[in-house]
């Protein structure tokens, strides 16, 4: 799968949460090391993490995993800046990129499966993973949008690339719940945790 690498957006603020998130425990690990670890268990090994906010502490959380750090210096301007540095430093023989955001720690291995087969078997260059018709993480898009992707609009970001192309579009039903939860408050949280 060398062809195909995986971008994890860990550059927030967490603003909502009130303290950065992706370094709470969870399983045993931080919630960043469960998003690298379950990218790595779908087979995965090319892997750029995005950093912004607290940057040394997540770098130092995932220092023993196989991962290259990207950092984006702009990461106050909104998520599509991460994703415009971590496609900016994929390597040029990079075939597809997946993005995954660094607070869904509980993505499993086969719903990341069904996205990339659908995009060998499909045809398509964008494919979006989808629990009972809602879209959600990680979405697919083949790298002949390098370009779009290096330059997505800041108000609509990825979904200015599926809005271009809707021709091009795979959409996948998962049956993953997974794809569609992630961490943002305490609340979700201890939810997670099962602390509620």
């Amino acid at each position: 799968m060398n062809e195909i690498w995986a971008i994890v957006l860990a550059a927030g603020l967490s603003t909502r949460m009130g303290t950065q998130k992706l370094l709470l425990p969870f399983e045993g690990k931080t919630i960043i090391e469960k998003v690298v670890e379950n990218i790595l268990n779908s087979g995965i090994d090319r892997i750029k993490v995005v950093l912004g906010s607290d940057r040394i502490e997540i770098l130092e959380a995932l220092k023993s995993m196989p991962v290259d750090f990207v950092v984006n210096e702009n990461f106050r301007e909104g998520m599509h800046t991460s994703v415009i540095s971590g496609v900016k430093a994929l390597p040029l023989e990079a075939k597809a990129v997946l993005i995954f955001l660094g607070d869904q720690p509980f993505i499993p291995a086969k719903a990341i499966g069904t996205v990339i087969e659908s995009w060998k078997n499909s045809g398509k260059g964008i494919v979006i993973p989808l629990f009972e018709g809602r879209r959600g993480h990680p979405p697919l898009y083949d790298l002949k949008y390098r370009n779009e992707l290096e330059n997505l609009d800041a108000a609509a970001g990825l979904r200015s690339v599926a809005q271009k192309f809707p021709e091009d579009i795979c959409a996948v039903e998962t049956f993953c719940p997974e794809i569609v939860r992630d961490i943002d408050t305490k609340n979700d949280y201890l939810n997670e945790l099962g602390m509620k």
